[in-house]
């Protein structure tokens, strides 16, 4: 008997239309694998250009591109080309002055969020974002705001430069090109990129911000950038056709099902291994942990390149698990993989409110019914 019936997904389904019936979203997509089989495939709403979302709709997924960047480098880690410990001088020599503390930064670092340098001025520069070289000079000019090591501490747009730059020095390739040969294309993930391919059509579905609506009262957590500003930043096509391995990764919710349903089976999926299941291991442990993370002020738990469950206040579920990995990205967007049940989740959206409790009890609502549903 499937693990998801059709009855199930039918009342699953109900569950995806409400979030659009009250408008919580203009459009939204939800893919589940179970077992490394598509058992859900889900969309609906606008795709905010006057259109229907379908399930090959393409969105921005915002930080949902963080993990896709980060196997690519466990990927050469796991080829010998560069090690977790490695400081990151070592191949990147004018990332930092010798001897500075700046110099102690470690690829596991960078990969757990822990590098002490999650901000640049590069942050507030749009029109930058373009720039490789630009993003390069500046991560070679910031300076740490904590010690390495110590302070867990999202590196909102600086995890992506720096794994972009480890990537395109240890391999030869830029980024996106290496995550496209080595990750997106073995496993099949057809509409998804690093930014827009060259010459490709700009069909991103747009986004929408909504104004504050009333609730008890406003958690303070969360980046702090209003949704209006997101949305006007992130709609430019510009952004859409630079190199951002931290947030302008483009794709469907089906291909990032899937690239979670990989990891959830140990790195193999339909005969395509992306990784071994002992870099598996060591990438999705937890690696660091605490309770007011350094720029999102609340609880966080940080793997190699991914968050961990088992946190009050994370989007996998009401109560989930450590042994549950993935990703969060701007506007309800999550993707993520059960280790332990072999299930595959993600849920994209193109209507972001203001952040971030809201985007939270949105996606654990609809982690919880596929897990209630798995445990029938």
């Amino acid at each position: 008997m499937p693990r998801i019936s059709s009855a199930d997904r039918d009342r699953l389904r109900a569950a995806f239309d409400r979030q659009l019936d009250v408008g919580l979203h203009d459009g939204a997509q939800l893919a589940v694998y179970v077992d490394g089989e598509l058992a859900v495939d889900f969309a609906g709403g606008t795709d905010g250009r006057g259109g229907e979302t379908t399930a090959d709709t393409r969105h921005l997924v915002f930080s949902c591109t963080k993990p896709y960047a980060g196997v690519g480098l466990h990927q050469l880690v796991e080829a010998d080309e560069l090690a977790y410990d490695d400081p990151v001088v070592d191949h990147w020599p004018d990332f930092a002055d010798e001897g500075s503390e700046k110099a102690e930064i470690t690829v596991r670092q960078v990969l757990s969020h822990t590098a002490g340098i999650p901000a640049s001025d590069l942050d507030t520069q749009p029109e930058l974002w373009g720039d490789w070289d630009a993003v390069v000079e500046a991560m070679e000019a910031v300076e740490p705001q904590f010690p390495p090591g110590e302070q867990p501490a999202y590196h909102t747009f600086n995890y992506g430069w720096l794994v972009g730059e480890l990537i395109r020095r240890v391999s030869g390739q830029p980024v996106e090109e290496y995550v496209a040969e080595h990750v997106f294309d073995p496993l099949g993930m057809d509409r998804t990129s690093i930014g827009l391919r060259d010459g490709e059509e700009d069909d991103v579905a747009a986004l929408s911000g909504f104004e504050v609506f009333d609730r008890c009262r406003d958690p303070g957590e969360g980046l702090g950038i209003p949704a209006s500003e997101s949305a006007a930043a992130f709609n430019d096509e510009a952004v859409h056709r630079a190199v951002m391995p931290a947030a302008n990764g483009i794709g469907t919710a089906r291909d990032m099902a899937r690239f979670y349903a990989c990891l959830a089976n140990g790195g193999e999926l339909d005969g395509t291994r992306l990784l071994s299941e002992e870099t598996v291991a060591e990438a999705t442990r937890t690696h660091a942990e605490t309770d007011s993370d350094g720029t999102l002020s609340r609880p966080a738990r940080y793997a190699l390149g991914f968050w961990t469950g088992g946190l009050a206040n994370d989007m996998f579920g009401s109560v989930s698990h450590e042994r549950m990995v993935g990703h969060a990205g701007l506007g309800s967007i999550f993707g993520w993989a059960d280790l332990d049940a072999n299930v595959g989740f993600a849920y994209v959206t193109n209507g972001i409110r203001e952040e971030s409790w809201e985007h939270a009890a949105r996606v654990a609502g609809l982690s919880d019914a596929v897990r209630l549903l798995l445990r029938r």
